[in-house]
């Protein structure tokens, strides 16, 4: 076969590998240090009085103060932003964090969101009670029809926030209607990416303004940093969320920053091993017959298969699955048993987790009881045999 010519740098229009081990890195500007380095400082000196006069103009080459701006973020910052095809990203020091930041840099007094109704919960609630004391109300859409979610829009509509996977039920919405009117209304989109992470799914090509990630979760992926990222296009949008992330001092830490650089450089293995995983235990489950239900979305059975196929390229490994038998009993039977899974909050890191109840499920007239798993990196003969024992008599 005749060799093709190389077009492009690779360590800049390189595969996402290889942009996640290299990109924005400049290791030469930095003695030739493999691993990235560490600015763990609080400010930054000038070298002149006139250098700082120009300090918080947009051209300044100068670093300030670490609440505004720093290097290790700034790498990190600049891969992600590539990763997710987007021109600029913010880090922020958790996941809500990013959420709150890339909301309130949309709303005002009187203005209305429509956001999906099994979302994150501390998302609900802030949505639903935190930002009520200052004149923003939300309605929350239940479902996954496109149709019902731009119904709920009004004149003063500015937020249509979405997740795809759900929470909970993982319900997969098609994006690209709903991107396409929000736009024609001059509504933003918030799209919350952390389940599929950009090695899976970029939404902003699918039309949403703005991503937000709890890093915490699959891009850390070690169970040891709590950060969120903001990631987007349009300038007017950087600059809003930057400003709700400076004034609310929501600031990553640069060691958070550079934690998750060290974690983006596994992300696509980790989230190919979770993926194989994660379709093993669900198609375990489908097949057992204490099960009645899995909410994975890889699974035809699922109800949005045919869209998450069309939407996804892949598979994140937190999903959820309900007994035949619905009680509090039964629930805790199976978690108690459990030995390689640990009962915890989270997800994303190499630890397989499990948590159960009916907070899963948003609706008041069958509240469901569910399990949730997030399958981690241990062996995966090791968690099938763990939940068969769990599940026994």
């Amino acid at each position: 076969m005749e060799e093709q010519p190389v077009t492009g740098d690779p360590l800049v229009d390189g595969g996402f590998e290889t942009l996640c081990a290299h990109y924005g890195e400049h290791r030469l500007a930095h003695g030739g240090a493999t691993a990235p380095p560490l600015y763990q400082t609080s400010n930054f000196v000038y070298p002149d009085a006139e250098a700082f006069e120009r300090r918080l103009l947009p051209q300044s080459p100068y670093y300030d103060y670490t609440r505004v701006g720093n290097p290790t973020t700034a790498m990190l910052e600049a891969k992600l932003a590539l990763l997710e095809h987007g021109h600029w990203a913010r880090g922020l020091a958790s996941g809500m964090g990013a959420i709150t930041a890339a909301i309130n840099a949309n709303v005002e007094s009187g203005t209305h969101v429509v956001a999906v109704a099994n979302c994150y919960p501390p998302t609900r609630e802030y949505l639903e009670q935190y930002l009520q004391r200052f004149g923003v109300t939300t309605t929350f859409v239940r479902g996954t029809n496109p149709a019902d979610l731009l119904a709920a829009l009004r004149d003063n509509t500015r937020v249509l926030y979405l997740e795809s996977p759900t929470f909970g039920l993982n319900e997969i919405i098609e994006l690209a209607p709903l991107t396409a009117a929000a736009r024609q209304r001059g509504i933003v989109t918030i799209f919350d990416n952390s389940w599929a992470t950009p090695y899976f799914q970029q939404p902003l090509d699918a039309g949403c303004d703005l991503i937000v990630h709890s890093a915490t979760k699959y891009i850390g992926g070690h169970s040891d940093v709590v950060a969120g990222m903001v990631v987007g296009r349009d300038e007017d949008l950087h600059r809003r969320v930057r400003r709700e992330a400076e004034l609310h001092g929501a600031t990553l830490d640069p060691f958070a920053a550079w934690l998750l650089l060290r974690g983006l450089r596994t992300l696509a293995l980790r989230m190919e091993q979770h993926q194989r995983s994660g379709l093993a235990i669900a198609s375990m489950l489908a097949a057992h017959p204490k099960v009645r239900q899995v909410n994975h979305p890889a699974l035809e059975s699922h109800p949005n298969h045919a869209v998450a196929q069309r939407q996804l390229r892949g598979y994140g490994s937190l999903f959820s699955f309900a007994l035949h038998e619905q009680s509090r009993e039964a629930t805790h039977r199976v978690l108690n048993r459990l030995r390689v899974f640990r009962i915890a909050v989270s997800w994303g890191g190499y630890e397989s987790l499990a948590t159960g109840g009916t907070f899963f499920d948003r609706d008041p007239d069958r509240p469901t009881w569910l399990l949730r798993l997030f399958v981690g990196l241990e062996t995966i003969d090791d968690l099938l045999h763990d939940l068969r024992q769990a599940l026994e008599d």
